[in-house]
């Protein structure tokens, strides 16, 4: 069951905000009832007519792509670069959950499913998500032990969840970390290292809300599971950590 008004605005009639303008007008029927109530609820079968209008559902889809490097995680693109959505087979609407930098690559969810995606984008959510760095010196052990206790960017303390070092290599002067933490602020991994004095020289997302990219390799992509499709709602009511 969904909001009405959330399905008149996914149906593309019109936006969300103009789609409860009308349900007040009296404009909206279910299944012939005109409808003036905010908050019903429709379910998937049901006839909804908009001033007159037979509204078309659309089915909510669900993707993981394997982002590669290079590539805008936004619909489309001013500069027409590549982006995201280009690598999706779907004739649907769809759009990134979040996004990932330029050239950070990694597991990135894909819907058309707006509430989902708002819900889990929200900042009131704790999602884990899980990164692997590669920096541009070797990092110590001293520095390992103030990224566990975690540290502050712009007066905020980025609560880190889990850190290691996969490899440390003395002779090149260069470490791979990886590390999960639950907000998004804008390049927040990269700016915790430099916070630090470590560049990072390239980065990855390989996990979000306990999701693998498994074999999916650089822009290969496959659809979620049910299973997956409600791990994530069941995420999305998740409170911010105290």
């Amino acid at each position: 069951m969904e909001r009405l008004q959330k399905v008149i605005a996914e149906s593309g009639y019109t936006s969300r905000r103009k789609a409860e303008e009308l349900i007040k007008a009296g404009k909206v029927y279910v299944d012939g009832e005109k409808i003036t109530e905010m908050g019903y609820k429709v379910s998937g079968n049901q006839e909804i007519i908009v001033e007159g209008n037979v509204i078309a559902r659309e089915e909510h889809v669900y993707y993981m792509l394997n982002k590669p490097r290079g590539v805008i995680s936004s619909v489309q693109d001013e500069a027409d670069r590549v982006t995201v959505v280009d690598y999706i087979d779907t004739d649907k609407r769809i759009y990134p959950i979040g996004r990932l930098d330029y050239n950070t690559t990694g597991l990135l969810l894909l819907t058309n499913d707006g509430e989902l995606a708002n819900a889990l984008m929200h900042p009131s959510k704790s999602i884990p998500k899980t990164y692997i760095a590669k920096l541009n010196r070797a990092i110590t052990p001293e520095d390992l032990m103030k990224l566990k206790h975690g540290i502050k960017i712009d007066d905020r303390k980025v609560d880190i969840i889990r850190i290691k070092a996969k490899s440390i290599d003395k002779v090149k002067d260069s470490s791979i970390v990886e590390i999960t933490i639950v907000e998004g602020r804008n390049h927040i991994v990269k700016r915790v290292f430099e916070s630090l004095g470590y560049l990072v020289d390239k980065l990855s997302r390989t996990e979000y809300a306990g999701m693998t990219l498994g074999n999916l390799k650089s822009g290969e992509y496959r659809e979620l599971s049910i299973k997956e499709v409600k791990r994530l709602y069941d995420i999305s009511k998740w409170e911010l950590r105290s």
